[in-house]
């Protein structure tokens, strides 16, 4: 749970950072499981930073093909909301303030997350505090051409990531 001061337009306080082994490369949409934990309102505490700065391509897409990509790495068009140097606000929404899957960027027009990786290798990922009271348990990446989003967050089994 980010327990530090909001930190709305400047990513990197609170910074927790993991290296993911990619053994198959290509396109994987990011999804965590987050919770308000302050308060009681459902856009208030429920969002965080997230960046993957080594990665082919980071962007949000809706199923009407629309895509947006962070600010600051020269692409367009840029998400609704907050966005800097390659970081993407995170939010969930809804009235269930409990852990649940649920990630988007671009505000009041929910784009989901993806993430291409080119070739094998090691890769990292940033995630920083914005809302004093989001928590996160655990994201996921996958691949839609073989999972759907109810097997891949039914998942018992987790990769093993290393965090620094």
């Amino acid at each position: 749970m980010w327990s530090g001061a909001n930190s709305f337009g400047a990513p990197g306080n609170g910074l927790a950072s993991f290296k993911l082994k990619i053994t198959n490369p290509g396109t994987y949409r990011f999804i965590w499981r987050s919770a308000v934990k302050e308060g009681t309102n459902g856009t208030e505490s429920n969002d965080s930073w997230l960046r993957f700065p080594d990665a082919d391509d980071f962007y949000g897409e809706k199923e009407n093909g629309s895509i947006v990509y962070p600010a600051g790495l020269g692409k367009t068009p840029i998400p609704n909301g907050a966005s800097t140097a390659g970081w993407f606000k995170i939010y969930r929404s809804g009235t269930d303030l409990d852990f649940k899957w649920q990630s988007s960027t671009s505000d009041n027009d929910a784009h989901q997350i993806y993430v291409v990786f080119s070739a094998p290798g090691i890769y990292n990922t940033a995630v920083s505090g914005r809302s004093f009271g989001q928590a996160i348990d655990k994201f996921i990446l996958f691949k839609e051409t073989e999972y759907t989003l109810n097997e891949a967050t039914g998942a018992t089994t987790f990769s093993e990531i290393t965090c620094d």
